[in-house]
């Protein structure tokens, strides 16, 4: 039996633990963290050309670069939060933010993609062991009544980080040199670091059970498996070999993971019986839509930008801010709005307005209209995103006992994981199909070359509009009419998949009251906790 369960506010005070300035620090502590991991995720996507010249490395080469990082961390996500309770969350923490820079270091030095893919593994893997106990860290610390809030913030920099750590990524490679933008993740370790280990306190589940060895390894095999596939299925083909053998060992290792975990009950790495709770189920389905949404709105914005606007890589991901700006002020509103109506309609109105967004985004976009005509449903989706995440995130942790935290925290970070892979794959393919269907009425005249490399995206179509002569403006024409009308089917298939969630949130969402795992095990759990 373990010796002491975070305890409310007042209670704390009496004890000498947690006061409001302590938990302040604790925030900042672990958001800082979390910046670091997310920053990560993004960041090489500004500087694939780059890459590719100076190690003279092919396109396959470069997207694995950037995606080994991605699949390193959700695929070690769930053993790694599971191993922080056990072990201390602090310690986990601590460990992983050394980890992290130390491979951050290592990608910025690196004289060869061997190197760098090797590296960004390695950072990979520390950045599992930071992003799940972050948020243990928020829900085994801060007091019933601040949990939310605190939980906004997090919530808020996870949606919103990635493409504020974009936008720095892109200033840097712009005024610098690419290599510089393994300088923001490195400062903001340095920074966690010291801070962890002067403001966060340690506590860890002791647990009678074993740590479940087979559960963790068929877990990272089902998410490596899952993760693959929606990465790797645009490259290589979705018929392609490799691409349906990982799907079915995703498959089976997934199906296997359920059936070991309810064969191990009370000693299970997941107990899996809980998805029948609404909270958990709601909160999980909603994060991997949500966020498949903005990640595949990030994939389809960019070619809109940089093609048929003609921006700079740094003024696309400017014009990308004003959602990660709405997201992150209603990601920290959220908790006071679930507090007054409850988590369900919170989540119901998120949920509107992200599938509003989607909708305006479809019937408003114009080549001629140009930003202006996709500012508003920008907008509406990064309000309506932040008002769902944080509820969703909340209801998540609140469905696990005080001791699985860390496994809460992981399983609400693989959620997104899997979504944004999910959501780049199905609105990129979408769009590319939508293009390409658009464009092959469109290139009567067209040299035959030229037209053939036309077919293949909007930027080789702006690539192959020099080498046409005279009809090079009705090329580029072509070719950006042709991506509004594949934005529009991927705009429209979203906005769809958003009223589908609407309707089951709206009858199956999370209800007001904490879960009924958590009601039983939080008298009984215990935490070892110290400063």
């Amino acid at each position: 039996m373990s010796t002491n369960h975070p305890v409310p506010a007042t209670q704390a005070n009496a004890e000498g633990a947690l006061d409001a300035r302590q938990l302040r620090k604790i925030l900042i502590t672990v958001s800082i963290a979390l910046m670091a991991v997310i920053a990560s995720v993004t960041g090489l996507n500004v500087a694939q050309t780059h890459m590719a010249v100076e190690f003279g490395a092919s396109q396959s080469t470069v997207l694995w670069i950037i995606n080994i990082y991605t699949l390193a961390l959700a695929a070690l996500l769930l053993p790694l939060g599971a191993l922080g309770d056990r072990l201390g969350r602090k310690p986990m923490l601590l460990a992983g933010l050394g980890a992290f820079g130390v491979a951050t270091v290592v990608a910025a030095l690196a004289p060869n993609a061997e190197i760098m893919l090797a590296a960004r593994v390695a950072s990979g893997i520390g950045a599992a062991m930071i992003m799940p106990i972050t948020l243990a860290v928020i829900t085994s610390t801060f007091p019933e009544e601040q949990r939310g809030k605190a939980i906004g913030v997090w919530t808020g920099i996870a949606g919103g980080g990635g493409i504020l750590g974009m936008f720095l990524a892109a200033l840097l490679v712009d005024v610098a040199d690419w290599r510089w933008l393994f300088l923001l993740p490195v400062v903001l370790v340095l920074v966690a670091l010291p801070m962890t280990l002067t403001s966060v306190p340690d506590s860890r589940e002791p647990s009678a059970h074993r740590y479940d060895i087979i559960g963790a390894l068929v877990s990272v095999i089902a998410v490596t498996g899952l993760i693959f596939v929606l990465q790797e299925g645009p490259e290589r083909g979705w018929n392609a070999p490799a691409t349906l053998i990982s799907l079915a060992v995703g498959l089976i290792a997934t199906i296997g993971f359920v059936t070991w975990e309810l064969h191990r009950r009370d000693a299970s790495l997941l107990d899996v019986r809980l998805f029948r709770e609404r909270g958990l189920s709601g909160g999980s389905i909603t994060l991997l839509v949500v966020f498949g949404v903005q990640a595949g709105i990030g994939v389809v914005l960019f070619p809109f930008f940089q093609a048929v606007l003609g921006w700079s890589g740094l003024l696309s991901t400017v014009a990308m801010m004003p959602m990660a700006i709405a997201m992150m002020m209603s990601a920290g509103l959220a908790p006071k709005l679930a507090t007054r109506v409850g988590a369900r309609p919170t989540m119901v109105v998120g949920i509107a307005l992200a599938g509003l967004g989607m909708a305006l985004m479809a019937l408003l976009v114009s080549v001629s209209g140009g930003y202006l005509s996709v500012l508003p449903g920008l907008l509406a989706m990064g309000v309506g995103m932040g008002l769902s995440m944080t509820p969703s995130t909340e209801a998540i942790t609140a469905s696990l006992p005080g001791e699985k935290q860390g496994v809460a925290s992981a399983l609400n970070d693989v959620t997104r994981e899997l979504g944004t892979a999910l959501g780049v794959a199905l609105l990129g393919a979408l769009v590319s199909a939508g293009y390409r269907n658009a464009i092959d009425d469109k290139l009567h005249g067209i040299p035959q070359d030229a037209a053939d490399t036309a077919r293949e995206g909007v930027a080789n179509a702006v690539e192959a509009a020099g080498t046409t002569g005279t009809h090079a403006q009705d090329l580029l024409h072509a070719a950006q009419e042709s991506f509004v009308d594949g934005w529009q089917q991927a705009m429209w298939a979203g906005a769809v998949i958003m009223g589908v969630l609407f309707v089951y949130i709206a009858f199956r969402g999370p209800g007001k009251t904490p879960s009924a795992a958590q009601e039983k095990t939080e008298p009984a759990a215990e935490a070892v906790t110290t400063g």
